[in-house]
């Protein structure tokens, strides 16, 4: 019968549903069996090796045993069953992976449903902590958390489970640093689990804490997501406060611990006896008191007279003795006691032991008097008061030692709580790093976890809670999702009552997410918000209290005014009609006469008001003429005014106020040309005002005629500065006005014409339309034609416009050239670095209109990106380089090099911007990489955090363009490892490991294997061996790959000597075997290892004997000239060029190519087996790097040209 019931169980379907009630009869007549017939014995084996052999039965025989010890008292069978088990040799688990997953099984169900008896029979398992199977480790470890929170959790514990408990949290503190990851992860589950079922000891919370922020560095991504949820759960769970910020709780801690101390001062002095007792005193003063004895017995010297005199009474007698004690004054204590002892004989307590010595007397009464031994004194006292003192004493002592008790239980309390928070914060800073990893579960819990940190007033999550702002551009679902959950969690979901409340909770906590926010977070913030009121999530409560806030109906601060207008701006994004409705309150309130005191307020309602035009409704179609305002508007008549009046004001506001007005302008009126001229006419008849105003003063004080004429010097630098701006910014709106907005609206009427024409021609030809289907074809593909065509012809158009007539002499602009070259060529004289930055950003917007005039002045603008000392200049003049060279990429090409020379610059905001516009422009192919992208990771290894992280961005996003990281590795390798290219060692191996990182596909890591190889035969020095070789250590080497190593063995084979390249081989054979190879391959390794290991020693031994020898110093060198020199070989003709006669016309005419030859010569990485026209590419980055000017004069474009 029981082999029939063990038969069934082996079906790997019993575990199922259905078959439920077949198992529990199974398991009912296996218990009858094994009462009756006594077949614990043979159970006990069967079981332990069906567990082996069939994984399904582990739960079935799990809640099998639990039946069996709860409801027929089999509890000794749990004890057999894990005994077998514990007895189980780790070794031959380990070599039998067969049936570990099964007792691991067993075992972890067996806990959860009878802890208390796994409990006591845990020993037996422990020995399998130690063995290699991690699956094992994990299953003893969940065995000892359910008995934690079953069994050993409250605090009513006895203290030998108490010792238990401690041991087993000890054991499972010790596997989180496990060898195995699974066990590391598992080890902070089973943690997780502890802490939420509140089985966790405060005095073990420390630990626990410090353990996991340790794990969030591990390398395992598991590992790093279960740390994060143990800390969500400590957060979640913790015993101290609802509010966690260690910077409130400093001040109560410091406050307790002052307290602390005084009651242990003020408890001190009853609870200890004094320092030194009398009898301490008496024994240390006794030789000198003595000595003054032993004068009294010789006679008087001359001079020294008898003035003391014994006081009447005994009492008063004495008092006068211990004063003079007191006093030191042993001599005439002794000599007053010898005259007491003579007048009140009898006395106490001048009464003598009997003593015939007068001198031991003396001593003895005055060691009565000084110690207090004396009875005399408090002989009238009655005797039961001195006992029943000391029981006040002792009851007035306890209550303070209870206080004492409660004072230190409080101090330890809030001292665990500051730790606890301290830890939390450190935890903060680790995890906000990690919301930008490539595991998406690790991002989510990332964003779970400052979701509850949130949720307990820590300080710092606050920047978390903006860091997962840029999150929402994420292309994974997940993360995008996990962001607006977050938010709506944290901001949607306020605990208020009323919805009024809810609404100011809601505008409160996003007007803090505002502050001293970045242009990229607020539009971040302004993506989720706009989801939010597509899906109706936010109130119109909410938007009625923030046009209250605008309207200064509801009471609030500037500040607060602006982050409403702003917050309404980010819901028309959504829904442009909460703008649209109340366009005239923005325009009264916003542009009113109380602009001109905070030109914030009005730049954030231009900002606002613009979305009516980014915003128009789908419905509308594609045809539909733009949403654009009446030229004779209120709105541009109050913009106009408002910037006309803060023109002539020193106001740092009032220019990016000009620039968002401009803008807004140019998007939304009807002959917007004319009313940005008008503007800028009434600004610059103000600045000639000024000016006149300014030289009649100066000619009324008896100035020169010369300096009145000196307009430039005369005029206030602020007014120049704005009329810099306001030219700049009308000129760009005015080429962004015809690029988009004019060229889309005739293509519009284009289309819109053709469609007219289209339905005429239709209508007219309806009837013969069977009878003419060919030409008719021919006629839509004309019409196709005739688009493409008109397409071109409006762009022309444009074109024509750009060029010819916004920079002639008819034009406003014209006129204000003169004076942007005359600051830009001479900064000197006007002495302010914002106005030589805006007139350095005015000329760059300029160069936007015409090629012909970008042509003709890029010289100065590069020349003073180059030479210019102040940051800002150079970075406003990188960023209109930037947008040069995607307008005109054929004029900017050639000047590419002193782009990336910025990337070198001393100002580390320089260099930033420089990181920045090279991404955008390398990513959209507008620039070459080949021979300069080297500079690009130079920037890996910047000082400041923020550059770096540029440059991550920047590989990051290559990355994801193909193999254009790999394609780029040998031209970054070839740069970086020159002498010449100023890059350290340790730093080239910092950008290498980053780099490499990219390279995952095997055939990549073959193919640089051996481009690596090859390179040996042509590096020079010993630097660029060290380099080769730890570029070599970071690939991951498979087998093929060590079969190139093999078959290249000769390119490295004599450079092995030197101990940093040998080590590095050794690392990558090293990891070849950690990865599990086939015998063939270990062979195959072991062989290559013995190769080197010769190569090396001989290489050593060759080393000695030329240091012994005195000739031949160098053979090794020798040897590899004519292996560098055979890939120069095709160029040994041209070399040879040198030895003719050239006439001197001929040099003149060849002299660039004379500039070519030096780095030709010079030693430079380069890779065989690149791809075609390798050698030529890095010859063009040679020429790139040396046409950087180093002189003042202007920088020369023959050569740019010609090349082009």
């Amino acid at each position: 019968m029981t082999r029939s019931c063990y038969r069934i169980l082996e079906n790997p379907s019993i575990g199922l549903q259905r078959y439920r009630l077949t198992r529990e009869a199974v398991t009912h007549l296996l218990a009858a069996a094994l009462l009756h017939c006594d077949r614990m014995f043979s159970a006990t084996l069967k079981i332990t090796q069906m567990l082996q052999h069939f994984e399904h039965v582990a739960p079935v025989f799990a809640q099998a045993v639990s039946l069996w010890a709860k409801e027929y008292g089999l509890k000794s069978l749990v004890g057999e069953l894990l005994r077998e088990i514990g007895q189980i040799c780790p070794q031959d688990l380990a070599r039998e992976a067969s049936g570990v997953k099964g007792y691991a099984t067993f075992i972890s169900e067996l806990a959860e449903q009878i802890p208390a008896l796994v409990l006591s029979n845990m020993s037996v398992l422990l020995p399998h902590l130690d063995g290699e199977s991690y699956t094992m480790r994990n299953a003893i470890l969940a065995a000892m958390a359910e008995v934690l929170v079953q069994v050993l959790n409250g605090d009513q514990l006895e203290e030998a489970a108490r010792g238990t408990r401690d041991k087993f949290l000890s054991m499972l503190q010790a596997h989180v640093c496990d060898v195995h990851s699974f066990v590391r992860s598992r080890v902070l589950q089973l943690f997780t689990r502890i802490v939420q079922h509140k089985a966790l000891p405060l005095t073990q919370f420390q630990a626990v804490v410090s353990l996991a922020v340790g794990r969030l560095k591990d390398k395992s991504v598991l590992v790093v997501k279960n740390a994060v949820q143990l800390l969500a759960a400590f957060l979640s769970n913790n015993p101290f406060s609802s509010k966690l910020s260690w910077t409130a709780l400093d001040e109560p801690l410091k406050k307790e611990v002052q307290k602390l101390k005084e009651m242990r001062d003020r408890s001190r002095p009853r609870a200890v006896a004094p320092v030194i007792a009398p009898e301490e005193e008496w024994e240390a003063m006794l030789p000198e008191v003595r000595a003054a004895t032993q004068q009294l017995f010789q006679p008087l010297q001359e001079g020294e007279d008898e003035v003391l005199e014994v006081e009447e009474t005994a009492e008063r007698t004495v008092e006068q003795i211990t004063g003079l004690l007191k006093k030191l004054n042993y001599k005439s204590a002794a000599r007053l006691t010898q005259k007491a002892l003579c007048r009140f004989q009898g006395k106490e307590p001048f009464v003598g032991p009997g003593e015939e010595n007068e001198e031991a007397t003396i001593l003895g009464v005055l060691k009565r008097l000084y110690t207090g031994s004396c009875p005399g004194e408090n002989s009238e006292d009655p005797p039961h008061d001195n006992s029943s003192d000391k029981i006040e004493e002792v009851v007035q002592e306890e209550q303070p030692q209870t206080e004492l008790v409660k004072q230190e239980m409080l101090v330890h309390y809030l001292q665990d709580a500051y730790n606890f928070s301290v830890k939390m914060t450190e935890a903060l800073n680790l995890i906000s790093k990690m919301m930008y990893e490539n595991s998406v579960s690790v991002v989510q819990e990332a964003i779970e976890f400052f979701v509850t940190v949130s949720q307990f007033g820590v300080p710092q999550a606050l920047l978390g809670v903006r860091r997962m702002l840029p999150l929402i551009w994420s292309k994974e679902t997940g993360i995008k999702e996990a962001v607006l959950s977050a938010y709506r969690q944290l901001y949607l979901s306020p605990s208020e009552d009323s919805k009024r409340a809810k609404a100011q909770a809601l505008v409160h906590s996003l007007s803090l997410i505002m502050v001293d926010a970045s242009l990229g977070m607020l539009q971040c913030l302004e993506e989720i918000i706009s989801e939010f009121v597509q899906k109706d999530e936010i109130k119109p409560a909410v938007t009625q209290l923030l046009w209250e806030r605008f309207t200064e109906k509801s009471p609030c601060s500037t500040l607060e005014c602006r982050a409403a207008v702003m917050l309404l701006g980010m819901m028309a994004r959504g829904k442009p009609e909460i703008i649209g409705t109340n366009l005239d309150i923005l325009v009264t309130v916003g542009l009113s006469e109380k602009a001109c005191e905070d030109y914030r307020l009005p730049q954030e309602v231009c900002s606002v008001i613009s979305k009516l035009a980014s915003n128009p409704k789908p419905a509308l179609g594609k045809n539909s003429a733009p949403f654009r305002l009446p030229q004779n508007h209120v709105l541009f008549a109050c913009l106009s005014e408002t910037v006309s009046k803060g023109f002539a004001q020193p106001s740092s506001h009032w220019i990016p106020f000009m620039e968002a007005a401009v803008t807004l302008i140019y998007q939304m009126a009807e002959g917007a040309e004319e009313i940005c001229a008008d503007i800028l006419h009434v600004c610059s008849q103000q600045a000639l005002e000024k000016l006149q105003e300014a030289d009649e003063q100066k000619a009324d004080a008896g100035d020169s005629p010369h300096r009145v004429s000196d307009g430039s010097g005369s005029l206030s630098t602020f007014l120049l500065l704005h009329l810099m701006a306001l030219v700049g910014q009308v000129a760009l709106q005015q080429v962004v006005y015809l690029e988009v907005s004019v060229s889309a609206e005739l293509r519009r009427r284009r289309l819109l014409k053709e469609e007219k024409t289209k339905k005429q021609s239709d209508t007219s030809t309806k009837k013969q339309r069977h009878q003419s289907t060919g030409n008719e074809t021919t006629m839509e593909e004309e019409l196709g034609l005739v688009g493409a065509t008109a397409d071109d012809t409006e762009a022309e158009l444009i074109h024509s416009i750009c060029e010819t007539e916004l920079l002639d002499g008819k034009h406003l602009l014209s006129a204000f050239v003169p004076l942007v070259l005359k600051i830009c060529n001479n900064p000197g004289p006007h002495g302010d670095s914002a106005l030589s930055a805006a007139a350095a950003l005015t000329l760059g917007k300029l160069c936007m209109i015409s090629s012909e005039f970008c042509d003709s002045h890029l010289r100065l603008l590069f020349t003073m990106m180059e030479k210019s000392p102040l940051p800002d200049v150079r970075s406003n003049l990188i960023i209109a380089a930037g947008d040069l060279a995607i307008r005109f990429p054929n004029l900017v090409e050639p000047w590419t090099s002193h782009l990336y020379a910025r990337l070198r610059d001393p100002c580390p905001s320089v260099r930033q911007t420089a990181g920045l516009v090279l991404t955008l422009l390398i990513l959209k192919d507008m620039v070459k990489v080949k021979g300069q992208v080297s500079e690009m990771a130079t920037l890996l290894v910047d000082p400041e955090e923020a550059i770096v992280a540029v440059a991550q961005n920047f590989f990051g996003e290559l990355a994801s363009k193909g193999n254009a990281v790999y394609n780029l590795l040998p031209d970054i390798i070839s740069h970086l490892s020159d002498p010449n290219s100023g890059i350290e060692e340790e730093s080239f191996h910092t950008i290498m490991r980053h780099l490499f990182s990219y390279i995952t596909k095997d055939k990549q890591t073959e193919s640089l294997v051996e481009k690596l190889c090859q390179r040996f035969r042509t590096a020079r020095t010993e630097r660029q061996h060290r380099d080769l070789s730890h570029c070599l250590a970071l690939l991951p080497v498979s087998e093929r790959g060590l079969h190139k190593l093999q078959d290249n063995y000769d390119c490295f084979a004599d450079k092995l000597q030197d101990p940093a390249v040998y080590n590095c081989f050794q690392t990558v054979l090293a990891r070849f075997r950690r990865a599990g190879v086939k015998p063939e391959a270990k062979a195959l390794a072991e062989e290559l290892e013995q190769k080197l290991s010769a190569s090396h020693k001989r290489g050593l031994d060759s080393t000695e004997t030329c240091q012994d020898g005195s000739q031949t110093p160098k053979p090794a060198p020798a040897k590899r000239k004519p292996i560098g020199s055979s890939r120069r070989q095709p160029l040994s003709p041209a070399n040879s060029d040198n030895d003719f006669v050239t006439p001197p016309s001929r040099i003149l005419q060849n002299h660039k190519r004379a500039q070519k030859r030096p780095p030709r010569k010079k030693t430079v990485i380069t890779f065989s087996s690149d791809e075609e026209n390798n050698s030529e590419d890095e010859l063009l980055a040679e020429l790139r790097e040396e046409e950087t000017p180093t002189k003042t004069t202007p920088i020369t474009r023959s050569s740019a040209r010609r090349r082009r």
